[in-house]
């Protein structure tokens, strides 16, 4: 789902400024502590996830609850955590070059946009936007052969015999051996058309949501800075949510078309090939029609809230451990 730029001027009970640029942050602190943070973040969020793929990959529609109920029956809470080791590993690279690339082009943007005359709200939008766009797609190029192995893992049914994917790395070497480098990327061009604009469009929500609720509440920047903590993350909590309501109700069928893609295969004499992403969509639309192109949508939205929230607080936190020179 998506870290944060534009909150960064939010306060806290720790008195740093409002704005922490990339310049202000102790690099190795700041990669560290958050592959270790969103590694335990992600852990929470996971079973939302297994729910979501295996929605989609259903060819019936089958509810949240039935589906973790069965889940629970028959692979136990293994089985909200199948893939999840991949996930993991994936997590350190991917965390790295997103939150890089997000405060990179959020402090060089938002320095051109200011001294091109916009507003400080219009400046801090465009300034998100771009940071979104530019980490999703730097993201992406470890996230996708990362999804393509992980969604496998955990559709693949309990007890299978023979058992097709032992763990992770079986995954990997089995798909570089029957679909070549190609095999791992499957659905990168879908990716990049789900994530990237709906990143941007996500963080730009987000700022500006955050600048209407304080503008709302009719606080000034030097109220911000001494807010209550508890205030500041539910401020955070809020902007988050609104966010990730528009941005699952938009990209879902994009999702779900991508998951089928990177886990779907048709036979032709025995032999798998991939699915085209035409003969996906009418596969999908044979089967329940337009509404199945949001199968999922509810784990979706519930773990895209639950994660922008406790991610954009999470990446408050961080940004505050790892400022320089930060008062005790």
């Amino acid at each position: 789902m998506k870290l944060s730029a534009s909150e960064d001027d939010l306060g806290s009970d720790i008195h740093v400024p409002a704005d922490i640029d990339w310049h202000m942050l102790d690099k190795s602190k700041f990669f560290f502590l958050g592959a270790a943070l969103f590694s335990g973040v992600s852990a929470g969020l996971y079973p939302a996830m297994v729910l979501k793929t295996r929605q989609q990959v259903s060819s019936t529609q089958i509810s949240c609850f039935k589906m973790s109920f069965s889940i629970m029956r028959c692979e136990g809470l293994r089985g909200f955590y199948r893939g999840f080791g991949t996930t993991l590993m994936g997590t350190i690279p991917a965390r790295a070059l997103y939150m890089g690339a997000l405060e990179v082009t959020k402090t060089s943007v938002g320095s051109s946009t200011v001294r091109l005359g916009f507003s400080d709200t219009t400046a801090t939008a465009i300034a998100s936007a771009a940071a979104g766009l530019s980490s999703a797609m730097a993201a992406q190029l470890v996230w996708t052969p990362i999804d393509v192995v992980s969604q496998r893992l955990m559709v693949q049914a309990p007890n299978a015999s023979p058992c097709r994917y032992k763990n992770g790395l079986d995954a990997f070497r089995k798909i570089l051996f029957a679909d070549g480098f190609k095999g791992l990327y499957r659905g990168f061009g879908i990716s990049m058309l789900t994530y990237a604009p709906s990143n941007a469009v996500w963080w730009a929500s987000y700022s500006v949501a955050n600048k209407l609720i304080y503008g709302g509440l009719g606080w000034s920047d030097n109220i911000r800075r001494s807010e209550s903590k508890a205030t500041a993350v539910a401020v955070q909590g809020l902007s988050a949510a609104m966010a990730s309501g528009v941005s699952a109700l938009i990209t879902t069928p994009l999702d779900t078309i991508k998951t089928r893609l990177q886990v779907l295969d048709k036979e032709e004499n025995g032999v798998r090939k991939p699915l085209t992403m035409l003969q996906t969509v009418r596969n999908l639309v044979k089967e329940s029609g337009l509404a199945a192109c949001y199968r999922g949508l509810g784990p979706r939205w519930a773990s895209m809230s639950l994660s922008a929230t406790t991610m954009i607080t999470t990446y408050e936190l961080l940004k505050r451990l790892s400022a320089k020179n930060q008062e005790s």
